[in-house]
């Protein structure tokens, strides 16, 4: 959904709320990992680029290839098309992981002393993001005509992207937070994201959420967002563990 547009000569540019959200977002992550004071400006600098890139890719490739897969193969230049929406938080996560490998190499430091600080501030971009999700009227849930309802070419749904940014947002955050403060252990913060962000997700997608059209049920009650949630908790206690015992 555009907030304005403006037209220069033939060209035309609509700037999104969803785009928004994303600048927002970046803007005060930024923001919280400078004012820990853990990295120089430079590393920073380089460090949100990396994952810029991350999730873009991440996010974008995760949706197209566990979302929409025959859509794309059939359409691929719209798999540019990012700023339409259509990106999937379990691909970004991977790019994450993937730009914090290579940051963490690149500046010799630890990778899980790196994640566990990029870990507690996700939760502030996937707030906004949920908001975006919302003004867009995107990933709403089942039929229902109650508090805060959102319409849709005539019918009402539950309101998903408000609770998933209420649980996976606002709350995970302040877990995490206070987790950060407490933290014995390298990786800690990383696991628990996982641990927590896994069960919020499969607590929505299983009670309000509705499949993606296009995919529908698996096995006629699963839905892609729950299979790839499960090994995200089973790994995050795994590596919990492990990590717990290492120390």
């Amino acid at each position: 959904m555009p907030i304005f547009t403006i037209h220069i000569g033939d060209f035309s540019l609509s700037p999104t709320y969803y785009g928004l959200m994303y600048v927002i977002s970046f803007i005060l992550c930024y923001l919280s990992v400078w004012k820990r004071k853990i990295f120089s400006l430079d590393s920073i600098d380089t460090l949100l680029i990396y994952i810029f890139f991350g999730i873009i890719l991440g996010g974008r490739l995760g949706y197209v290839f566990f979302y929409d897969f025959l859509y794309y193969f059939k359409n691929p230049l719209d798999i540019i098309k990012f700023w339409e929406g259509g990106m999937s938080f379990h691909g970004g996560a991977l790019g994450v992981i993937l730009a914090v490998i290579l940051f963490a190499k690149k500046e010799k430091k630890s990778f899980y002393f790196v994640i566990d600080h990029i870990a507690s501030v996700v939760p502030i971009g996937l707030f906004f993001g949920r908001i975006g999700n919302y003004i867009n009227k995107e990933l709403l849930g089942k039929a229902y005509n109650g508090f805060l309802a959102v319409e849709k070419d005539g019918q009402y749904f539950f309101p998903s992207p408000l609770l998933e940014a209420f649980l996976e947002g606002f709350v995970l955050y302040f877990i995490l937070s206070f987790a950060l403060k407490k933290k014995s252990f390298e990786g800690q913060i990383g696991s628990l994201f996982l641990i927590f962000y896994g069960i919020f997700r499969t607590f929505i997608e299983m009670f309000f959420r509705v499949p993606d059209m296009q995919i529908g049920y698996i096995f006629g009650f699963l839905t892609m967002g729950m299979i790839l949630s499960f090994p995200m908790i089973i790994f995050g206690i795994g590596l919990y563990v492990y990590l717990r015992k290492k120390k």
